[in-house]
């Protein structure tokens, strides 16, 4: 049987005993492959688009993760050290997603298109990968092609990749290959906003965010005015 991935869909559960009230409500809507939130910000405050999906600000930034994977070029990446004083969106999620990672490739892609030339060139978005045993590099780099050439895609550790997303409240479960041949893949479904300014997440954006908000908000974003 050809094998195929599944979705899993799950409550947030912080665990963090100070993460705010605003995400715990806005990510138990998620309708990703799967998604939770293992937070460790202090408070935050939401702001909900009329047409779906919330921006969460966050009142303590979240440190971005040491994290050293493969980008789909086949070359080492060092996140930190790669997006430093750089506008930044980051995501975690895997290519054989039927619905949610597509869809907010696509609505990213086309808010970047919106933006001016200059500002494009300045803004990265990672493509981090939960299912690093399927995406491989070449795989990422096909994958991510079809939404925006400049997208970056990572793979590798899988136990890193955990760790780092969890680091900054995403959880991410280990995919599991069923009798069947059917994968189920679990993992939350926020895009990370990093200001320019410090390097850190200031916004995260739930599943569900529409073109129309991210394009609005990248300008000030990628001013480092979040």
């Amino acid at each position: 049987m050809r094998a195929f991935s599944r979705a899993s869909v799950r409550p947030s559960r912080p665990t963090a005993v100070g993460f705010a009230g605003a995400l715990t409500a806005v990510c138990l809507t998620l309708s990703a492959c799967g998604g939770s939130a293992d937070g460790n910000a202090t408070a935050a405050t939401s702001a909900a688009s009329p047409s779906g999906g919330t921006a969460v600000r966050l009142n303590r930034p979240l440190t971005k993760p040491e994290l050293t994977l493969t980008d789909d070029q086949g070359k080492s990446f060092d996140l930190v050290k790669r997006t430093a004083g750089k506008p930044t969106l980051m995501y975690f999620g895997y290519t054989h997603c039927p619905d949610v990672c597509p869809t907010t490739m696509a609505d990213l892609a086309n808010a970047v298109k919106q933006l001016p030339e200059a500002d494009q060139g300045r803004l990265q978005v990672i493509f981090v990968t939960t299912d690093p045993a399927r995406d491989t590099p070449k795989r990422l780099h096909q994958w991510l092609a079809a939404f925006d050439r400049r997208f970056i895609g990572l793979s590798g550790d899988f136990d890193a990749v955990q760790k780092a997303a969890r680091s900054v409240g995403v959880s991410v479960d280990k995919p599991v290959k069923n009798a069947d041949g059917s994968y189920t893949v679990t993992h939350g479904a926020e895009v990370l906003a990093f200001s320019p300014a410090d390097d850190k997440v200031h916004i995260i954006y739930t599943s569900g965010t529409t073109t129309q908000r991210y394009a609005a908000d990248l300008p000030a974003l990628i001013r480092g005015q979040v």
